[in-house]
């Protein structure tokens, strides 16, 4: 088990690309891994057969503890196996109820084809564990994309156990419970982690961001810029102007960094991801357009690299979608500011001494005060909307 960051300390297999006996070249890819951050497909380090697998899909590895034996060219194969069976997973001799019900169900057409269902990691994962045969689930997930949600669905629905109580008896009721696991468990211990390490405060404003809907009206007549795109663009070229905010604490030492890597909040069915937008302070509006749009297409269908999730200095989330006005973001561990942003929502204001009908915007600035004083911080707030209303002047 490779490892991918420093932060990381395990990885779970997702599959393997190749089955036992096969012949592996080196270089292509040999297993899929689900690490705390993204799905990461393994080469072959070498070339020869797959003499043995020591771990099954599903199964969660310690970075540098071995999950599979290549052979090389000449070496005698069942050697090979005979060597690693102790450490191979153990085979049972007869398929349990939830594997007989798996096979059983499996549509034909599918096991012909072999065809592999389009699933997020974390449902498949929760299949294997519930006995769900992702055959038979219908995804809703985008272009049918199975969910957690489809094959917890999928599980309530199917036919219950014979009863093993009395049929006069009704069974006790008990709580529903959920493992806390895979992205959902290193969220949780990431936002634990973010408020234990650093002395996080959050300040808001309501915006009068008026100028900022007549500027989107006018550049999409081009392109189809979104305000998540205005506001990375603003908050790049705003962090330049306040280094502080774009830094990061080592020991005793602020260390500010030379560039604005923007990380994007993205939600998933199985949690949030955040991929970032590198250099944004350099890059035009459309140009960052372009590049938030791919990273969210990448995200939602699982496809990000290590790459495309790491090295972010300053992150923004948004909820305005669903109809928030403010909240209190979290940081990302090692970094200084997390802008929120909230709905743009139309109403009566004061502008230049009359009642006018005003675009207005709840921003959220959570930021280390181990590293920034608030009147920075708001000087810094203050920029961001002034570039994302009227652009860099």
């Amino acid at each position: 088990m490779p490892k991918f960051g420093l932060t990381m300390h395990e990885g779970t297999i997702q599959r393997f690309f190749k089955a036992v006996g096969d012949s592996v070249k080196a270089g292509e890819p040999l297993y899929e891994v689900e690490t705390e951050k993204v799905l990461y497909e393994v080469e072959a380090a070498a070339a020869g057969t797959l003499a043995a697998t020591l771990f099954a899909d599903g199964d969660t590895v310690e970075c540098g503890v071995a999950v599979a034996v290549i052979a090389e060219a000449g070496e005698d194969l069942a050697a090979v196996q005979a060597r690693y069976a102790k450490a191979a997973p153990p085979a049972s001799a007869a398929p349990t109820n939830r594997a007989a019900i798996r096979e059983a169900s499996v549509p034909a057409a599918a096991k012909a084809t072999g065809e592999r269902r389009a699933a997020s990691p974390i449902a498949r994962k929760l299949a294997t564990e519930l006995g769900v045969n992702l055959d038979a689930v219908e995804g809703t997930g985008p272009g049918g994309r199975i969910t957690r949600e489809d094959v917890e669905r999928a599980a309530k629905s199917a036919p219950a156990p014979a009863p093993s109580t009395p049929a006069s008896r009704s069974p006790t009721p008990t709580a529903s419970r959920t493992p806390m696991r895979g992205v959902r468990k290193v969220i949780a211990e990431r936002m634990h982690q973010s408020l234990q390490a650093s002395a996080q405060i959050t300040i808001t404003t309501e915006a009068d961001v008026t100028p900022a809907t007549e500027l989107r009206a006018r550049l999409t007549r081009d392109y189809d810029f979104s305000y998540t795109d205005m506001m990375i663009h603003a908050c790049a070229r705003a962090l330049m102007r306040h280094p502080r905010i774009n830094s990061r604490l080592d020991g005793a030492e602020i260390v500010a960094a030379p560039n604005a890597n923007i990380g994007i909040a993205v939600a998933l069915d199985e949690g949030l991801i955040v991929p970032v937008v590198r250099e944004a302070e350099r890059k035009s509006l459309r140009e960052i357009a372009v590049e938030s749009r791919a990273l969210g297409e990448k995200a939602r269908a699982g496809h990000l690299k290590l790459e495309d999730v790491s090295g972010g200095t300053f992150t923004i989330t948004n909820l305005g979608t669903w109809g928030v006005d403010a909240f209190t973001p979290i940081l990302n561990a090692g970094e200084t500011g997390i802008l929120g942003v909230g709905r743009i929502i139309e109403k009566p204001a004061i502008y230049r001494g009359e009642i006018a009908r005003r675009a207005l915007m709840w921003l959220s600035l959570t930021f280390d005060h181990r590293v920034i004083d608030g009147a920075p911080a708001a000087e810094f707030l203050r920029d961001v909307i002034e570039i994302f209303n009227y652009g860099e002047r």
